[in-house]
């Protein structure tokens, strides 16, 4: 069985209770759990990819019900780190009638910022070569310190010398980065390490402000490379050559844009694994998106996934 490493953070997810107007229920909210690349790892479950889950948390029951969910979910847990006295971050989702998202964030001391700092993170980052594919984002990559930044991209060349492929996420949010010039050159180290790139010119304009989809691209030196559009469609790029993709249009209501980049990367990843090619990818990963934005949250109910997602091929890596 093909299996995933996803590393990043979880937080505790707070959004506006639906049907709460003036009055007292205005400040109503309903919790959950989310983060970029834990909604990655769900989706990847769900499209029946094994997949496990790479983070530290707290030991806190908030903590112990965030593993009781990922097991639930079909997510394995043995690399999550425990940390005594640590909590999870927490984040909360507002939405505008567009269904636009804003996050507010509250994680400076959060449990999964010490991840590469820990007695145990040796063993975490040698385990990385088990994997076939090891996905991260840029948040991810903003949550740790110069230091750790170093021992994980070490771990990622071990681990692609070993046999794992490198997917990287450019999930991108200004407030997790010192400043612009230190996040664009994680950004090249990434680019260039990465065997599979996922970005967005949402993503990738506040960092290159101004530029073309043609010299965003031209910063990516990866041979598989998708940069998803501003309108929904995007470009694969396969050995310098690129392909552009239209989705479909989404028939329902956009409610909550969160989590359209993670999903669409779960089933791009997963129709990679089953043997597609990266534009039947693109397609599967353009569906899943068009779904989890009509609902609210990070994700949404099992019943809702959509089915025939990923192209009917053997699997191969």
């Amino acid at each position: 069985m093909t299996r995933v490493a996803c590393v990043g953070e979880c937080m505790i997810e707070l959004k506006q209770a639906q049907g709460t107007g003036a009055g007292t229920e205005a400040g109503l909210f309903s919790r959950g759990f989310g983060g970029d690349t834990l909604n990655t790892a769900v989706y990847l479950a769900r499209l029946g990819v094994g997949v496990d889950y790479i983070t530290a948390l707290g030991d806190d029951a908030l903590s112990d019900e965030m593993i009781a969910g990922w097991a639930a979910e079909g997510i394995e847990t043995q690399l999550v780190a425990r940390l005594p006295g640590k909590l999870p971050g927490l984040y909360m989702i507002q939405t505008d009638e567009r269904g636009e998202r804003r996050f507010f964030h509250w994680r400076d001391s959060a449990a999964a910022r010490s991840l590469m700092d820990l007695p145990q993170t040796p063993e975490i980052l040698d385990a990385l070569g088990r994997y076939d594919i090891v996905y991260l984002s840029a948040i991810t990559l903003s949550l740790y310190g110069a230091e750790g930044r170093t021992r994980l991209f070490a771990a990622l060349e071990r681990a692609r010398q070993a046999g794992a492929r490198f997917a990287f996420d450019t999930n991108f949010r200004a407030r997790g980065w010192p400043d612009l010039d230190v996040a664009r050159t994680v950004f090249q180290q990434a680019f260039a390490a990465a065997d599979i790139v996922l970005a967005s010119t949402e993503d990738l304009l506040p960092l290159y402000p101004g530029v073309s989809n043609e010299t965003l691209l031209a910063r990516i030196p990866g041979t598989e490379v998708v940069l998803k559009l501003s309108e929904p469609a995007s470009i694969v790029r396969l050995e310098g050559v690129p392909y552009p993709i239209k989705a479909k249009p989404v028939e329902e209501p956009i409610v909550d844009t969160t989590a359209a980049g993670d999903s669409f990367a779960a089933a791009y990843v997963a129709a990679r694994l089953a043997g597609a090619d990266p534009i039947e990818a693109a397609c599967a990963g353009h569906r899943l998106a068009g779904v989890v934005v009509c609902h609210p949250g990070a994700i949404i109910p099992r019943a809702e996934m959509p089915s025939g997602l990923i192209p009917n091929h053997a699997n191969s890596r």
